[in-house]
C-alpha cells in the first residue's frame, strides 16, 4: 500500500465566510465522503487550514490512478466546490502505529 498526500482547494481565498447554502451542502457531503474512505481504511487523516484556503489529507491505495478515481468521486470536486492535486507520500511517523521508545 503507497501513502499520498492530497490538497484540496476551494474557489477562492475567502470560501469559509461566502459559502453558499449550496456549497455548504456539498462540503457536508464531502464530510461523509471522507468519513466513509476513513472506515473503509483508505483515508488515514483529512482536515483543513483553519483559514479555510486548503484542505489537507493522505490516503493509502495501490496507485495514483485509484487515488485520483476516489477524488474524482468526492461530491466537493463533483460539485465544482473543491478543487485536487495528489502527491507521492512518505508516511514516516505516525501516532499509534509508530510507537518510539525515548530513553
Amino acid at each position: 500500500m503507497k501513502d499520498w498526500l492530497i490538497f484540496l482547494s476551494p474557489p477562492r481565498p475567502d470560501f469559509m465566510t461566502t459559502a453558499t447554502s449550496d456549497e455548504q451542502r456539498i462540503v457536508g457531503e464531502h464530510f461523509l465522503y471522507l468519513k466513509g474512505l476513513l472506515q473503509q481504511g483508505v483515508l488515514v487523516m483529512a482536515g483543513p487550514k483553519l483559514d479555510g484556503s486548503l484542505g489537507i489529507a493522505v490516503m493509502q491505495a495501490e496507485s495514483e490512478e485509484k487515488v485520483r478515481s476516489l477524488c474524482e468521486s468526492d461530491p466537493a470536486v463533483v460539485g465544482g466546490v473543491f478543487r485536487y492535486e495528489v502527491f507521492p507520500y512518505g508516511l514516516a511517523l505516525l501516532r499509534g502505529r509508530d510507537d518510539l521508545s525515548m530513553e
